[in-house]
């Protein structure tokens, strides 16, 4: 029986990215645990071919890790023995290291590791990947557990895929409807409420229901957002109800965000309000038809700032409600 670790330690966008290269992973394997960080669990348990989810706070990961706490790392070295995993494959943007999961990988016995690395892996890897420049990180992903000795199924396009969500007509109620989701993880990626409202009331008048959603901290943002004009589900949807909100919308507005992913994931258009802090050609919504707004040259340009360098950010506040309005017009002329 092949057991097999795919690790990816850090965001819930970034765990649905990987979702190919998991799919390829279970392919060869008789069960797949997904090792991952808090932010990322909820979108790990929503991957086909996840079998069971590891979850720990690598201090190495996100905007304020934990300190380095010789106990907790011999806690998850244990929980990875325990797995008595055959090969494992480490996931990681093309900014981060490996190295450090690959040892802890390496402590737990782990027999066969692969991932993609910059630097001189020394005997922390059996397979160093080079990742090939300006992928984006799907495929990057899905190239290393390639690499690794895992091709995908064949007849798998390679797309983000999730489970099935459930049926959200109570939420959202009957008849076609686009979703706007105006809160973003870092707020160099936001659009401003105010634009976001405009939005809302624009699409209104241009004949949508728009539906506002938001996690359980972005209440008073989705209220003042819909204005009594938009559905507001703000902190009425955890992922998988979120994922079949985005299944059923005609088309989702946000930031780079992991919504975006999750509608990229169930086959849903977006229209990406996309700050260029990070690059769109690695992390823009993936397989999906989409329409990128916002200045991609402005001076935040790769800066992957999480507050906005600029002031006004006009990467973003250049964008109008009647573009919005008008992507989302294209997209839905394109579907049909």
């Amino acid at each position: 029986m092949t057991r097999s670790v795919v690790v990816r330690l850090d965001s819930f966008g970034d765990v649905l990215l990987a979702g190919p290269a998991v799919r390829a992973v279970a392919a060869g394997s008789d069960h797949v645990t997904f090792w991952c960080g808090p932010r990322g669990a909820p979108a790990a348990r929503l991957l086909p071919g996840v079998d069971e989810v590891l979850e720990w706070e690598a201090p190495w990961e996100g905007v304020a890790p934990p300190a380095v706490d010789p106990e907790d790392i011999g806690g998850i070295v244990a929980r990875l023995r325990a797995g008595a995993f055959d090969a494992a494959v480490v996931l990681t943007s093309y900014h981060q290291s490996p190295l450090p999961a690959a040892l802890l990988l390496r402590l737990a016995g782990v027999e066969r590791v692969g991932a993609a690395s910059a630097d001189a892996p020394g005997s922390l890897l059996d397979v160093r990947h080079r990742r090939l420049p300006d992928r984006h990180e799907a495929e990057a992903a899905l190239d290393t557990a390639i690499a690794s000795g895992f091709p995908p199924r064949p007849g798998d396009d390679g797309r983000l895929r999730v489970l099935p969500g459930p049926d959200t007509a109570a939420l959202t109620g009957n008849g076609p409807y686009v979703v706007l989701h105006p809160g973003a993880s870092a707020p160099a990626r936001a659009w401003s409420p105010e634009r976001c409202a405009e939005t809302v009331a624009a699409l209104a008048d241009a004949g949508h229901r728009v539906v506002v959603t938001g996690g359980p901290g972005e209440r008073a943002l989705t209220r003042r957002v819909s204005a009594g004009v938009g559905v507001d589900l703000g902190g009425r949807t955890e992922p998988r109800t979120l994922a079949g909100v985005l299944a059923h919308a005609d088309a989702v507005v946000c930031g780079n965000t992991g919504p975006a992913h999750l509608a990229a994931a169930v086959g849903t258009p977006v229209v990406s309000l996309y700050a260029p802090v990070v690059p769109a050609g690695r992390w823009a919504p993936y397989g999906v038809p989409s329409v990128l707004l916002g200045d991609q040259h402005e001076r935040c340009a790769d800066t992957r700032a999480r507050a906005c360098p600029v002031p006004g950010h006009p990467c973003l506040e250049s964008v109008t409600a009647h573009d919005v309005v008008a992507a989302v017009g294209k997209l839905l002329k394109e579907a049909v």
